[in-house]
């Protein structure tokens, strides 16, 4: 009887234990398998942004390539200065300076490099026959990409 009861006992067993389906849940982690928060690598600061920070027009420059005194209003016959203010790259970029008339008639266009860092780039434009009366602009791209954009008059 005794040998039935272990029996029987013994087949439950394997038989629970066939029965299950799932698996066991996993350990919870221990302290030390968990990451070093404090040793993980930072990121990296922000790179200082890149931009055209102005864009001065006038009829003169110094000799820092600066706007001596800044207008919006020309004359037909005036040569038309742009001081272009850069700040941010790291390396040099190339600056386009394209003027357009009125309907976006496009009177001049003309590349420089500017150099890395905080830098002033002069571009001009001079008609001797004088300019037509209107209104222009000057857009300022750097690498291709529109970066600023100075409207002004020729009366």
């Amino acid at each position: 009887m005794r040998k039935l009861a272990l029996s029987i006992l013994g087949l439950g067993v394997a038989l629970a234990a066939c029965s299950r389906s799932e698996a066991p849940p996993p350990p919870p982690k221990s302290p030390a398998t968990l990451p070093d928060v404090g040793s993980a690598p930072r990121p990296a600061p922000p790179a200082p942004v890149a931009r055209v920070a102005s864009v001065a027009l006038g009829s003169s420059l110094d000799p820092t390539k600066r706007v001596v005194a800044p207008k919006s209003t020309f004359t037909p016959t005036d040569t038309i200065y742009a001081s272009v203010d850069t700040q941010g790259w790291s390396a040099p970029v190339t600056l386009t300076a394209r003027w357009t008339y009125e309907d976006g008639q496009v009177v001049n266009e003309s590349t420089q490099q500017a150099q890395a860092g905080p830098s002033t780039t002069e571009f001009h434009i001079s008609k001797p026959s004088g300019w037509p009366a209107g209104s222009y602009q000057i857009e300022i791209l750097a690498d291709g990409a529109s970066a600023a954009v100075q409207r002004f008059e020729v009366r």
